[in-house]
């Protein structure tokens, strides 16, 4: 398992940021921040599908040490 931070352009409501319960998430500069553990590459596909279903843009996804 790995964790991952995925940065959306622009703060989430309420409402998008709940379509992701499996990550937590924070607003910076701008940006909403979503991370937390991701078992598998699946998963993380399955996570960055949801953000192109709900036509959020992607800014950076990266790993992050734990």
């Amino acid at each position: 398992m790995q964790r991952y931070e995925i940065r959306i352009d622009g703060q989430l409501s309420t409402t998008l940021t709940a379509a992701f319960p499996e990550l937590d998430h924070v607003v910076m500069s701008g940006q909403t921040v979503l991370f937390g553990p991701v078992v598998d590459e699946a998963q993380l596909y399955g996570l960055l599908i949801r953000c192109r279903s709900l036509g959020l843009r992607v800014v950076e996804m990266c790993q992050v040490p734990e």
